[in-house]
């Protein structure tokens, strides 16, 4: 015999809830703008922590380890969000390292110059990153949205066999 229609309509509402999980899951992925600022913030603040020593106490090494753990995971799973994360820190340290008398008596106008050039660089690049992930993200929605509308098709066919089976086999 067929299954029942109301087991059939729970099985549709948990493939939804887990598509809008992935599609969600997926948006946060791409969204690389929003992931590098959250990890700059991070380590500015860290470094801001060393820098005036404000901070509580030293990691111990299981911290260390998982610390560790994870920035190979995030690396694994993300390598374009890594390297537009670390290409903008390298930026931010480069900015805030003060440039010595001898580096502006030298190099002046054209030190200036390079480093306008590389702060044009480096938005266009984060918002290359960011178009092309936002890009990525919305196809993978469609292709999500596209399949569970498939699957709910396939099922409510089914279903409608399946009752259309036991209704003939009840007569």
């Amino acid at each position: 015999m067929g299954e029942d229609p109301d087991r059939i309509r729970q099985d549709i509402e948990a493939t939804r809830n887990e598509m809008g999980d992935t599609v969600d899951a997926l948006t946060y992925k791409a969204d690389v703008k929003s992931r590098a600022k959250e990890s700059l913030m991070g380590t500015k603040d860290s470094i801001k922590s060393k820098v005036t020593g404000v901070s509580d106490a030293a990691p111990d090494g299981d911290q260390v380890k998982d610390g560790a753990r994870r920035a190979a995971g995030v690396a694994q799973e993300n390598p374009l969000g890594l390297a537009i994360g670390s290409v903008a820190v390298g930026f931010i340290a480069g900015l805030l390292i003060p440039a010595s008398r001898v580096e502006d008596r030298k190099l002046g106008p054209v030190a200036d110059d390079v480093k306008a050039k590389a702060k044009e660089t480096g938005q266009e690049a984060l918002e290359r990153g960011q178009q092309v992930a936002q890009e990525a993200a919305e196809s993978a929605r469609d292709t999500v949205q596209e399949q569970g509308r498939q699957h709910g098709e396939e099922l409510a066919s089914s279903a409608q066999q399946n009752l259309q089976q036991a209704t003939t086999n009840a007569r």
